[in-house]
């Protein structure tokens, strides 16, 4: 089963990946898409993918920025955070 994201679904294996691998896999498509040396199908294809790899990455990024939103001072000016769940 696919998880959503704010704008699509993404497919099982995109959405299960950790930023680093999701960046890992887009960069490597991004270098193979500039070198020019792929037929248009598969070129589509890889960036489609990439497009993929993008949202979830941005995605994974809004959800650290929300969790480090949740850390506040306190009347003594001590850092204080809300737990809060990420996957």
């Amino acid at each position: 089963m696919s998880k959503a994201t704010s704008s699509a679904v993404l497919p099982d294996d995109i959405a299960n990946l950790s930023f680093e691998e999701a960046l890992g896999q887009l960069e490597t498509l991004v270098r193979q898409l500039e070198q020019g040396q792929i037929g248009l199908d598969d070129a589509i294809a890889s960036y489609e993918r990439g497009a993929a790899l993008k949202r979830h990455c941005a995605d994974k990024l809004r959800m650290a920025e929300e969790r480090i939103e949740k850390i506040t001072l306190d009347a003594g000016g001590r850092p204080t955070a809300t737990p809060t769940e990420i996957e």
